[in-house]
């Protein structure tokens, strides 16, 4: 999977969940997934359902599934004892799941319990831009202009980027960042997901959480100068998808929006942070192309447009629609 360029998140699952199988045979004194029949794959799958939502169970299958058929046909094994198994299976993978409905009010109560600069920045930033977890992560400071005289006084590499000439308060999000290869001198570990540079704009609420992030931001470990770094067990490092998705489960499962084996349907994740911004924010606006265009969506003629009158229009219309968090 790495090989064929899989992403590092889709790696962890897969291993994690073959690694659940492998020790459930061993369990019951099977040898390896090499020597499970049916009988053994039909007893994991009922032992998922106890814990799992459907989709999950489904997905979980799939990918047991997957190993075996690569594994026959490369021929380290026999057979593929999950072929039948997933056939019969009355679970399906949900692939665009019912997501729990939170209003702006309940999530303004939400975000006004976490005190904590970096995590209050972080969490306000994905709310508030739609980005995702990934492109979030790979923002350096030169990605940042925030019309903050303190700020840019302590940070002469904030908003250094040409493209945030004469754009105060705005994000750039960067779409040559590839998983493995090296951008502004430091090799990452998330690709950002887009075909075109994306301008967002950043309202007074999040500039003002930006700041009081950056007046506590610890030295950063990279000479690329990464804008959210660890203030945790990674002092100073760039914070990792895995990071973000840890510190966002927490405060999830404080809050009654978490629960261990819950299905996308009932988990507020960091993607989840995404689909509310969708939502609230192409109600508000009604205006679907500049949603498109804020999430980065690779419609070429949405991009052309909004790209061409960011300034008036895109700009204009996100500060007078995006909901306040405050």
């Amino acid at each position: 999977m790495g090989y064929h360029g899989k992403h590092e998140r889709t790696r962890a699952a897969y291993e994690r969940v073959l690694r659940g199988f492998e020790a459930f045979l061993a369990d019951r004194g099977i040898t390896g997934p090499a020597n499970a029949d049916r009988r053994a794959c039909l007893a994991w799958v009922a032992s998922l359902r106890g814990e799992y939502a459907e989709s999950t169970v489904a997905t979980y299958a799939s990918y047991c599934n997957r190993f075996y058929s690569y594994m026959t046909q490369v021929g380290a094994f026999d057979a593929n004892p999950m072929t039948l198994v997933v056939e019969e299976m009355d679970e399906s993978i949900d692939a665009d799941p019912t997501r729990r409905e939170i209003t702006v009010s309940r999530m303004r109560e939400f975000v006004a319990g976490i005190t904590h600069p970096g995590d209050r920045a972080v969490l306000l930033t994905l709310l508030k831009t739609g980005l995702r977890v990934g492109e979030l992560c790979n923002l350096d400071l030169r990605d940042l202009r925030l019309s903050h005289g303190g700020v840019r006084d302590a940070y002469p590499d904030l908003g250094t980027r040409g493209r945030l000439d004469g754009r105060p308060d705005t994000l750039f999000v960067d779409p040559d960042i590839s998983t493995g290869e090296a951008t502004n001198g430091e090799v990452r570990s998330a690709s950002n997901k887009r075909k075109r540079v994306t301008l967002l704009p950043v309202d007074r609420e999040l500039r003002a959480a930006l700041a009081a992030w950056l007046a506590v931001r610890p030295d950063a470990r990279s000479d690329a100068e990464p804008l959210f770094c660890s203030t945790r067990d990674a002092w100073g490092a760039r914070l990792t998808p895995e990071m973000v998705r840890e510190t966002v489960t927490k405060y999830a499962r404080d809050a009654g929006w978490y629960r261990t084996g819950g299905g996308a349907s009932e988990n507020v994740t960091p993607h989840y942070f995404r689909h509310f911004f969708t939502t609230h924010l192409r109600d508000r606006t009604g205006d679907r192309g500049i949603v498109k265009y804020l999430r980065g969506d690779v419609a070429a003629d949405v991009i052309d447009t909004y790209t061409h009158n960011w300034g008036d229009r895109v700009r204009d219309v996100y500060l007078e629609n995006v909901y306040s968090l405050g």
